[in-house]
């Protein structure tokens, strides 16, 4: 049981110490940096399930809209990717 509250003291100090926001990084990080942050995150998010119910509860807590808190939760999901698209969304697109 301590060896598993060490492991969360762990995780809890290296997301502490990634910043408040780690949506957007500051200009003086390098890219480098930006992708260990957000692997250190993704794994915070996989193997520390309080800390993954804390980011639900921020994230999706105030979502109404069933569909919409369903949507949030799964993209919370450990080991979950997200495909993202280059294309235009249709309000940009030319006719």
């Amino acid at each position: 049981m301590r060896g598993l509250s060490l492991v969360g003291l762990v995780a809890a100090g290296l997301i502490a110490a990634a910043g408040p926001s780690s949506a957007q990084a500051p200009d003086n990080q390098s890219a480098e940096q930006n992708v260990r942050a957000s692997q250190q995150y993704e794994r915070a998010l996989c193997t520390n399930a309080a800390f993954r119910a804390k980011r639900i509860a921020q994230e999706c807590g105030p979502l109404t809209d069933p569909q919409l808190h369903q949507s949030c939760v799964a993209s919370l999901q450990c080991g979950v990717t997200h495909s993202r698209s280059n294309k235009a969304p249709p309000s940009e697109t030319i006719r």
